[in-house]
């Protein structure tokens, strides 16, 4: 069997993951100290070293370096055949070392001895019911993702990257309208040195702190604040936009009928304010998507969008499609919301889609029109007009104001599809 057929180098025996909390030596369990106390080498980063006691840990301390993802694989295998037991910040496998290791080496055996989270310990501390919190890491992600999570009473943890987190955290609620939220920061928990302080949003009076940190925040929306809900179709107004915008109706009917799911990839071709991406986006975490816009001043207005609605993890693709939809990942849906009289466009887009994959097309112009309903005869799915009107003032009275309808082709690509064939 060649090497590359084996799969990556392993040790000899199973690594050991063993967590640890603030409280270092004195709170792990016997079976964690036996497992530390016969390693050979034990490796983790230079906090979690520093709990473990020298006389009874004798074994080779090794320090993560930075990156770290790309050295596992090598730092491990230098040290094949040994005992080897991994450090990991309380639950290894809740943002923790336990779930890189998995990923990077996934036929690496593991023997994992958890500790309590920190989330455990602060909803022990907060007297929260840690199945309703909704917990939001900014360990090496952005401080934006917290936006998406911020709804008038509802109970948030942030995992803090560092000293500077609280006051970050305090600012971004007060510039996303929730000024009045309770905030509470919990500090080496479980520790020595454990100690919480708190405030609101609006007043936050606290200079920085330990590093070691948890934000509990207790949302509370200002009155004047725009209200943000959790299903598509926010608001116009929550968007930065030239016009160039799938208006709010519009854009529910259209998520609606995209039907986002947990982990699949949306391409949002001319992307426009980016208001379908990234309503896509906030319908789950594990949501992906990435925007194509050909205009540079817009492609930077959507990054601003992302930011603001709490889904920094857009991705925008500035240029012209069908050009630049080349070697762009494979998508799980299609939305074009412009350009689609652009040669090759949706033949572009259907080639890209999988079995199973959706395209949804909206226009506003007859001569797009014309197109989806050849593509329609064509492929079947479902063609729709989206019609909206609004009350405005008529005088001292009151009428209808017609937008433009939105003629709309949503469509499952079948087995037939993939082969050329006529769904109808």
């Amino acid at each position: 069997m060649s090497p590359s057929a084996a799969g990556p180098p392993q040790a000899a025996a199973p690594v050991t993951v063993v967590g640890i909390g603030a409280d270092g030596w004195p709170g792990l369990t016997e079976p964690a100290r036996e497992a530390l106390r016969a390693a050979e080498v034990i490796i983790g980063g230079g906090r979690q070293l520093d709990l473990l006691p020298g006389r009874e840990c004798a074994g080779q301390r090794v320090a993560w370096p930075s990156p770290l993802r790309p050295a596992v694989p090598g730092l491990l295998a230098a040290h094949a055949g040994r005992r080897i037991a991994v450090l990991a910040s309380g639950d290894p496998y809740f943002y923790g070392i336990g779930r890189t290791l998995t990923d990077v080496l996934p036929h690496l055996p593991l023997r994992v001895l958890p500790h309590p989270s920190s989330v455990s310990h602060a909803c022990a501390r907060l007297g929260w019911a840690l199945e309703e919190c909704e917990v939001v890491s900014v360990v090496g992600r952005p401080l934006a993702r917290i936006a998406a999570a911020l709804h008038h009473g509802r109970r948030l943890l942030v995992l803090g990257a560092g000293a500077g987190t609280p006051g970050q955290v305090a600012a971004l609620l007060r510039e996303r309208g929730f000024g009045p939220s309770r905030v509470r920061v919990l500090e080496q928990l479980g520790g020595a040195h454990e100690r919480s302080y708190e405030g609101t949003a609006d007043g936050w009076p606290h200079p920085p702190g330990d590093p070691l940190n948890i934000v509990a925040v207790e949302c509370a929306a200002a009155a004047d604040g725009l209200r943000l809900g959790a299903v598509p179709g926010l608001p116009d107004a929550a968007y930065e936009h030239d016009g160039q915008l799938t208006k709010r109706h519009v854009r529910a009917a259209t998520l609606a009928a995209l039907a986002p799911a947990p982990g699949e990839l949306l391409w949002d071709v001319g992307g426009g304010a980016g208001s379908i991406a990234v309503e896509w986006l906030r319908t789950h975490p594990a949501c992906r998507a990435l925007t194509v816009e050909r205009d540079p001043e817009r492609a930077a207005r959507i990054v601003r969008n992302a930011d603001r609605l709490g889904v920094p993890g857009l991705r925008v693709v500035t240029g012209t499609a069908p050009d630049a939809l080349a070697g762009l990942p494979t998508p799980d849906a299609v939305f074009v919301g412009g350009g689609l009289t652009a040669p090759g466009l949706l033949d572009a887009c259907w080639a890209a889609l999988p079995v199973g994959g959706r395209l949804v097309a909206n226009t506003v112009t007859l001569e797009s029109e014309a197109l989806l309903v050849e593509w329609y005869r064509r492929h079947g799915g479902e063609l729709v007009r989206l019609s909206v009107a609004h009350g405005v003032p008529v005088g001292g009275f009151t009428g209808w104001r017609q937008a433009m309808p939105v003629t709309q082709w949503a469509v499952c690509k079948g087995t037939d599809s993939a082969e050329g064939g006529d769904e109808r």
